[in-house]
């Protein structure tokens, strides 16, 4: 599996995303097994939040995983359980610091190697509205200070527009995850522009399809050929593509199936050649905003 720089590191590219170890908050040994797993297969990177699980995917991190794998948090949302999402936007300032205390004593760290801000300004997912829309600048100063605190080691930024990432440079930004797939490329000339300031490009819903109405990888001809030619899982070409596609593509998948686990970091081996990779480019892009309408 091959390697690149996230936040001053050299990680390998496929990582983990813990927000589906939740499903497992019934049968603790099994979550922590599957991340034990996941280490044991050459994952170097595990991205987390507080509000997956109230804590629970935190607390299991803090179990399973030693200070050589780099760990990623979120903030700008924090848990709600009897909400009618489980989290509530939390984009204030001091919201923000209380959030990287409470990843701090969840994860039993003092320093958490990577905080990505996330945004709220694109969908999928809720939006920033009322006293939520918290100017950017207002948000990456006290990042800035717990970064100098000694607190976060590097700032990410998260659901954010080019103009975002554009005026938020300046702070020193280490990675962006914006929804991005084969089949939902609006974020391209983002992505080309983290390429030319070394910054790590961490997509989400790698495969579409995380949403009703948005459009999903496995379901295109090109991908099932792909997969078909190549022996492996349509799901498997859908993230071989990416890594492709960019060396700054760093994935983190999620799973709370062992097999599934397996399946998504066998795709960091996967070899795409020049005729796949151009079938592939050629599969139309749909636009987020149109297909949720």
């Amino acid at each position: 599996m091959s390697s690149s720089q996230l936040a001053g590191r050299t990680v390998a590219r496929v990582g983990f995303g813990a927000m589906q170890l939740e499903r497992l908050r019934d049968d603790r040994p099994a979550a922590v097994a599957l991340l034990r797993r996941a280490l044991d297969l050459g994952v170097e990177h595990v991205d987390t939040a507080e509000f997956y699980g109230n804590g629970f995917v935190n607390d299991v991190i803090r179990e399973a995983v030693g200070d050589d794998v780099l760990i990623a948090t979120k903030v700008g949302a924090n848990p709600d359980p009897g909400g009618p999402v489980p989290l509530r936007l939390a984009q204030r300032p001091e919201e923000l610091r209380a959030s990287v205390e409470d990843n701090l004593r969840t994860l039993g760290t003092e320093r958490i190697a990577l905080v990505n801000l996330r945004r709220a300004e694109l969908r999928p997912g809720l939006l920033a509205e009322g006293d939520q829309l918290v100017d950017v600048d207002d948000q990456l100063a006290v990042l800035t200070a717990l970064r100098d605190e000694g607190k976060i080691g590097a700032i990410g930024l998260s659901s954010v527009g080019l103009d975002t990432l554009r005026r938020a440079l300046p702070a020193g930004i280490a990675c962006v995850q914006n929804a991005y797939s084969l089949v939902a490329r609006d974020d391209e000339e983002m992505l080309r522009l983290c390429l030319a300031e070394d910054i790590a490009w961490v997509p989400f819903f790698p495969l579409g399809g995380a949403f009703p109405g948005l459009p999903k990888v496995t379901d295109e001809p090109a991908v099932q050929a792909a997969a078909a030619a190549l022996g492996v899982t349509p799901a498997q070409i859908g993230l071989a593509w990416l890594l492709h596609h960019a060396p700054n593509v760093h994935l983190i998948p999620g799973t709370a199936s062992v097999a599934h686990l397996e399946a998504n970091i066998a795709a960091g081996s996967v070899v795409l050649d020049a005729e796949t990779l151009a079938a592939l480019d050629a599969v139309p892009s749909r636009s987020l905003d149109a297909a949720l309408g």
